[in-house]
């Protein structure tokens, strides 16, 4: 059985950074559905399906750090790979006003098999990429939508989320952001720090890795240019960061 759940790129370049996308895509499997998830070809394209922009980014920071990357081959609503295994919003029924049909109706049998085939594949890999190095640090790409709906629009181009179990490497990166001077960076903003299970937690602050999560609007990311000159910012402040810290 071929099955895609994830891209790897850069496997062997040497540096100790692990660049991470949990919601690289909004590619729903044809065993899922049909391939149809029950939803607007406009809500696919939204940020409730992946994250605008984060793949392309994920990609062109790995290149400059010398890194590898992992990216998810799955949309978050299929199965959300940034959810611990027992959280309520691991297959989301309900997202920024949208409902989403064919998980209404996703019994346990429906959502054990997403876990096999998706979500499980790519946190091995994740973990073989992370176990390389006994010094591997993982920053972790996401993107966020400059308003949901019924909201105030939010004002930050970037965010860092940390969590207390360690914030060493994120509020490092945050003070060299807030240096730049031009930018408006959220502290544990849009949202606040990472969930039991999640990536992160998952993959860094239980191992002990060092770790830090990025959030870029995803207005700014939306074209390669784009991209590519955030990842040219980005890379210099991390490594400064760990720097800072290491």
């Amino acid at each position: 059985m071929s099955e895609r759940a994830y891209e790897i790129i850069g496997e062997t370049r040497p540096a100790r950074w692990l660049v991470t996308c949990d919601h690289a895509t909004n590619r729903v499997p044809l065993w899922v559905a049909g391939g149809d998830l029950g939803i607007a070809s406009a809500d696919m394209a939204r940020h409730i399906a992946y994250d605008v922009g984060a793949a392309g980014l994920t990609r062109a920071l790995a290149e400059r750090l010398e890194a590898p990357a992992i990216l998810s081959d799955f949309s978050r609503l299929v199965i959300d790979p940034n959810r611990g295994e027992d959280d309520p919003t691991l297959v989301m029924q309900l997202y920024d006003g949208t409902i989403i049909p064919a998980n209404r109706g996703a019994g346990p049998a429906a959502v054990e098999e997403r876990l096999a085939r998706l979500y499980r594949p790519y946190h091995a890999a994740l973990a073989g990429l992370a176990a390389r190095r006994a010094d591997t640090v993982i920053v972790a790409i996401h993107s966020f939508t400059p308003c949901l709906k019924g909201r105030a629009p939010r004002p930050w181009q970037v965010g860092v989320l940390h969590s207390p179990v360690d914030d060493r490497l994120s509020r490092a990166l945050i003070a060299r952001l807030m240096a730049e001077g031009d930018l408006c960076v959220g502290d544990n903003e849009p949202y606040l720090g990472h969930l039991p299970g999640d990536s992160i937690d998952r993959h860094a602050l239980q191992p002990r890795r060092h770790n830090t999560l990025i959030e870029v609007r995803n207005d700014l990311i939306g074209t390669p240019a784009e991209q590519a000159a955030w990842a040219d910012r980005l890379a210099p402040l991390l490594q400064a960061a760990l720097e800072d810290v290491a």
